[in-house]
């Protein structure tokens, strides 16, 4: 049986660099944020012909005054333009200055006010969910509430899942945002709350698994039962992710640019989450227990 808890020092000093970078980036570049959340206009476009260059499109478009925040191409023709909120008068003047030298694909347009509600929801929809998921698994687990309190495990739980498999993303989307013009968008956000889902979903497995041996195995102390909890689930849990992680990166690939970014931050979601319920969770639960222990003398 191999010894998963000898090395959660390493496990803990390789997380918390990730942590600090992602912080870091998160302070000082910020989340490059979509119209979703910011307010303004997309506009899809594809060119007839062959597709001129962004320095180009952004000369034609000067005497508009648009505001435009990012050009990015689509497939070998199309161009997805982000600006500001425009109307539809604006909106006609854009597709006349092209001349019938493009296709267009979509056009969509949000108000800043409903932008600033949909970043507040989502605020707030992640943190019902942390509450949620505290209150579950401290329900779940009332039956093994010794040596471990029920409502620590879901503490540890939430901690993990935010702290290191939303935030990680996070600070990689805010590098991703300064150096490659990635716009959080609300398919990313959605992803986000998904991977909280599933993070907690992949350390539960675990919790679960001690919380039998706890029942059944009394002779053993408690780093030996997360112990031999972490050897019985390891296979569970990296199979599992690894079906999903298969479909995701075919969609990472395949799926075109409108899911590219979606299924990154499940990519992410989904590799990191299982690292931490076996890495980070776990062992967490031995040092929150043997620092109380040794507080107590």
């Amino acid at each position: 049986m191999f010894n998963f808890l000898k090395y959660r020092k390493i496990y803990y000093f390789f997380s918390g660099i990730l942590i600090l970078v992602s912080i870091f980036s998160l302070i000082f570049y910020r989340l490059n944020l979509g119209i979703d959340f910011t307010g303004g206009s997309i506009l899809e476009i594809e060119f007839i012909k062959e597709r001129i260059s962004n320095q180009e499109v952004e000369q034609k478009l000067a005497d508009l005054n648009l505001g435009i925040s990012s050009l990015q191409p689509t497939g070998d023709k199309g161009l997805i333009i982000r600006m500001r909120d425009i109307d539809e008068d604006t909106h006609q003047k854009i597709l006349q200055i092209f001349n019938g030298d493009i296709q267009e694909k979509s056009f969509e347009s949000i108000g800043p006010t409903i932008g600033k509600e949909l970043k507040d929801k989502t605020i707030v929809f992640a943190i019902l969910v942390l509450l949620a998921i505290v209150f579950y698994i401290a329900f779940a687990f009332r039956k093994a509430s010794r040596p471990v309190a029920s409502w620590q495990y879901g503490l540890i739980a939430s901690l993990v899942a935010f702290f290191h498999d939303v935030l990680i993303p996070l600070g990689i989307f805010s590098l991703l945002g300064k150096f490659y013009e990635v716009q959080v968008t609300i398919p990313i956000a959605v992803g986000l709350l998904t991977i909280l889902g599933y993070s907690v979903h992949d350390t539960i497995v675990v919790f679960d698994r001690i919380r039998e041996n706890l029942l059944r195995k009394r002779e053993l102390n408690f780093e030996e039962t997360v112990g031999e909890s972490l050897n019985q689930t390891i296979v569970r849990s990296v199979s599992t992710s690894l079906t999903a992680l298969l479909v995701l990166f075919a969609i990472f690939l395949f799926g075109g640019e409108t899911l590219k970014y979606f299924a990154l931050v499940l990519i992410l979601g989904i590799s990191l989450g299982t690292y931490s319920s076996i890495f980070i969770a776990s062992p967490a639960l031995v040092t929150w227990f043997n620092w109380r222990h040794e507080k107590r003398g």
